[in-house]
């Protein structure tokens, strides 16, 4: 810093090059990435602005930091005076009542099976595991998965023939 406030370009240009890389550092564990960026320069124009106010009997580091810690505090100002992005009204939002009301009928109409017939019917028909997995998972044979399944897709079948309101 001192061969730069006697003007020593080249001592200058490192200072700085050596400057940014630290207030990157300090900055990038203190704001919001998009603004470490504007912070870094922000300060290096406060220190090439202030650089005449440094005095060489006393460290560097803690003049550096005095200052990029009043940019930092005037980057929180900014943050918070910024506007909110606001929602708008005419968001487009998917209507998830048919699935609400689908995910209800299902398990209404499941809780009338016997349970492993439920539970194989949930594995293969909607989580889509194969009739091995779902023979592991239960702990039942393959062909129990099956005789399971189909027992249970049939009962459900008459269960939603004989009920009236069905669409």
């Amino acid at each position: 810093m001192v061969a730069a406030q006697n003007g020593h370009g080249g001592a200058y240009r490192r200072l700085l090059a050596e400057m940014s890389e630290w207030l990157t550092r300090y900055f990038q564990r203190r704001l919001p990435a998009a603004d470490v960026d504007d912070a870094v320069q922000e300060t290096l124009l406060a220190i090439h602005r202030r650089r005449h106010t440094y005095d060489p009997q006393y460290p560097l580091g803690p003049w550096l930091a005095a200052i990029a810690k009043n940019k930092w505090i005037d980057q929180l100002r900014s943050l918070a005076r910024r506007p909110m992005d606001e929602l708008l009204d005419d968001i487009a939002v998917g209507d998830h009542e048919a699935t609400v009301i689908s995910s209800s009928v299902l398990a209404s109409l499941l809780d009338e099976l016997r349970p492993a017939q439920a539970q194989a019917i949930l594995l293969v028909k909607v989580q889509g595991f194969s009739v091995e997995e779902a023979s592991a998972q239960t702990g039942l044979s393959p062909s129990a998965v099956k005789m399971n399944i189909h027992r249970g897709l049939a009962r459900l079948t008459a269960i939603i023939e004989k009920t009236h309101d069905v669409e």
